[in-house]
């Protein structure tokens, strides 16, 4: 089976290589760090003239009609450069939400508005035990009439302080784990939301808590069906995880080939650093590592684009590879720059800071592996 790119993901690649180089350099990386919003409108209206917000939505809805594997390789790019503000949300979290559960009548009236980047989404799963799985989902709604009252608190929201719309996971029927759960899209200006972001490790992009009191929605926001919203929101999680897999190779990569280069120009002993052993064992360490959860990333994204039933498994086991591979690779890479890769000045610690952010995002490497346990033993 051939799993390489075709011709024109690959010009996609190019492309966003391209975009990406002449407008993410670090210094905006760090510009967006210190903002109190770290999204730039103009920067994302750039994005949405490229089509990336819509890359996930259909043609008939405004979007580009791409697939998963198309999104892939933005995503790596993107994961290089560690492109701030809500394009991860919105177009991975926020777009799937919409098409995998929207109605008909919800559909045509966001996702042209998404796929045209004036609709910002995302999605509301982890509370106090900081869980991303369905079981975690504790948050009760209770029916009034026709209409649904929201109360209880979400944590670690990625982009809530920016987004316009947020798909809530509610546990609204009895039974455990997937049983009982709803997702209701919720306006994130509506009565009884309060959102309030959080300092976390990485500032290029922002986490939120998101506290819900007495908020009313209609039955008409439910995303899916009443109390079935199990699978949809599994299938959001396997979507987020796999996406994370995917930028995190890109962000080691990235980290790897600073290191490279700057082994082959540092000088000590009137050599070049990268000439003694332990720096060449070093990177052959990183590289062999930033390959395997490549390609173990890259089977995740066709699992997940052709919803493989091994798509539980191979997303799992991405996401717990990559959870490691990208928090010790850019560590090493720091130890490779010596004590100048220590400094704030330099652009290393950007690197680790958005490879630990991702690591604890959507589940870290021990619940995943956890997870991959459970699906054997099964």
């Amino acid at each position: 089976m051939d799993f390489g790119f075709s011709e024109e993901q690959e010009m996609l690649r190019d492309a966003a290589r391209r975009f990406l180089a002449d407008n993410c350099p670090t210094t905006f990386v760090r510009r967006m760090m210190a903002d109190d919003s770290a999204h730039d409108p103009v920067f994302w209206k750039k994005l949405s003239e490229l089509g990336w917000p819509g890359l996930l939505i259909p043609e008939n809805y405004g979007g580009q009609g791409g697939t998963f594997l198309d999104m892939t390789v933005v995503l790596e790019e993107a994961g290089k450069a560690l492109l701030p503000g809500p394009f991860f949300t919105a177009s991975i979290l926020g777009a799937s939400a919409m098409v995998e559960g929207g109605s008909e009548a919800m559909k045509k009236e966001f996702l042209p508005k998404m796929a045209a980047g004036e609709f910002i989404g995302t999605l509301a799963v982890a509370e106090m035990s900081g869980r991303f799985d369905p079981a975690g989902v504790e948050m009760k709604a209770a029916k009034k009439g026709s209409n649904w009252i929201l109360s209880g608190e979400k944590m670690f929201v990625p982009d809530a302080h920016v987004a316009d719309g947020i798909a809530v996971a509610t546990r609204t029927g009895s039974g455990g784990g997937d049983r009982g759960i709803t997702i209701f899209c919720v306006g994130a200006r509506d009565p009884g939301v309060t959102i309030t972001p959080l300092k976390t490790v990485d500032m290029t992009r922002r986490l939120c808590h998101v506290k819900f009191d007495g908020v009313e929605v209609p039955a008409a926001n439910i995303l899916g069906a009443e109390n079935e919203g199990g699978p949809l929101l599994t299938r959001l999680l396997e979507i987020g995880a796999t996406a994370l897999s995917v930028e995190m190779a890109g962000t080691a990569q990235k980290a790897l080939d600073l290191s490279v280069e700057y082994a082959k120009t540092r000088v000590q002993f009137g050599k070049p650093i990268g000439a003694f052993q332990a720096i060449k064992h070093k990177c052959v360490d990183m590289m062999v590592a930033v390959e395997n959860s490549r390609s173990l990333a890259y089977y995740a994204a066709w699992t997940v684009d052709q919803r493989a039933p091994e798509a539980a498994s191979a997303t799992a086991m991405a996401k717990a590879y990559a959870s490691d591979m990208a928090k010790n690779v850019t560590s090493e890479a720091i130890q490779v720059h010596g004590g100048i890769g220590f400094t704030w000045e330099h652009d290393m610690h950007l690197y680790h800071r958005r490879a630990i952010a991702d690591e604890s995002n959507f589940g870290n490497a021990p619940v995943h592996r956890e997870t991959v346990a459970k699906l054997v033993l099964d």
